[in-house]
């Protein structure tokens, strides 16, 4: 090979060696970007409650809104944050404990959409949320199992949702989330019943984290069902010395005999899973969420 073709085969190495440099540069770029900005879930601190919060960089949903005397904390809470709409608001099912302070979250912010089981209950708490509602001229969505709600790239499943109005708890709409290769499994009240039928159905509950069902009593997470999900962290949310006895240490030796790390809203306060592109972190912090601690 003579000078001149020494020196073009040299160049030619060189444009092929740039272009795989560039390529790998862009190509973790995007990677780095599809996790760039907050994608956070707030399992928030309400006592005997439940409120879930989920921030996919700016888009929000609230799952349930606490007891009646959470409503104005909780709104304050979440302004805090700097929120003033909510693409979703799920209330899982019509007990107090779980959409006691949705009208007050009506009423102060701006909600894309509303989502709860048909199941009507003739209590303050759930005429509260149905007057807010008309108010602000907010329909009333009644999920379907299978539905999928889009939240930019984030996606919901409803995987359980009935009508049974001497059976709320086992009514619940059970949500699964998927963002990336990460999911979150919120289990509202629903009990073994439910668990079973999932499984039975065959449809996928696997996930990273578990919401346990009904503030960890006895009567959900049973080891077939905690073996489908498998998951690598589990939430309970009760309140300090509740009046159930949440969590049951049934339902809690179930889950430490897996090994599973468990966060819990009595004794860790308002519970942060961070999703970015190393993974999942879990903060935990003590907000003025909690009215029972006041």
């Amino acid at each position: 090979m003579n000078k001149i073709g020494k020196i073009a085969f040299t160049i030619i190495g060189l444009f092929i060696l740039l272009f795989f440099i560039v390529d790998y540069i862009n190509d973790n770029t995007l990677k780095y970007n599809d996790y760039n900005g907050n994608v956070e879930v707030y399992f928030i601190d309400v006592g005997e409650a439940e409120s879930i919060l989920i921030n996919n960089k700016g888009s929000y949903m609230l799952i349930d809104g606490g007891n009646n005397k959470d409503g104005k904390v909780l709104v304050k809470y979440l302004k805090s944050l700097g929120i003033n709409r909510f693409n979703y608001v799920i209330g899982t099912h019509a007990h107090e404990d779980h959409i006691g302070g949705l009208d007050y979250v009506i009423k102060e912010f701006d909600v894309e959409k509303f989502y709860m089981p048909v199941t009507a209950v003739p209590t303050l708490s759930y005429e509260d949320v149905v007057k807010a509602l008309n108010k602000k001229n907010i329909k009333y969505n009644v999920p379907y199992e299978g539905e999928i709600l889009n939240m930019d790239d984030m996606k919901f499943e409803v995987l359980s949702v009935k009508d049974n109005k001497d059976d709320l708890n086992n009514s619940s709409i059970v949500l699964k989330m998927t963002y990336k290769d990460y999911k979150f499994l919120f289990m509202a009240d629903v009990e073994s019943p439910i668990e079973e039928e999932l499984l039975s159905s065959g449809v996928d509950v696997e996930a990273d984290v578990l919401k346990v069902a009904h503030h960890g009593t006895r009567y959900a997470s049973t080891d077939k069902f905690l073996s489908a999900v498998n998951p690598k962290y589990a939430v309970i949310m009760c309140g300090k010395d509740n009046d159930y006895g949440h969590p049951h240490k049934q339902a809690l030796n179930r889950l430490k005999n897996r090994h599973i790390p468990i966060y819990r809203t009595d004794l860790d306060g308002t519970i942060i899973f961070k999703i970015n592109k190393d993974g999942i972190t879990v903060d935990t912090v003590k907000t003025n969420t909690n009215v029972e601690d006041k």
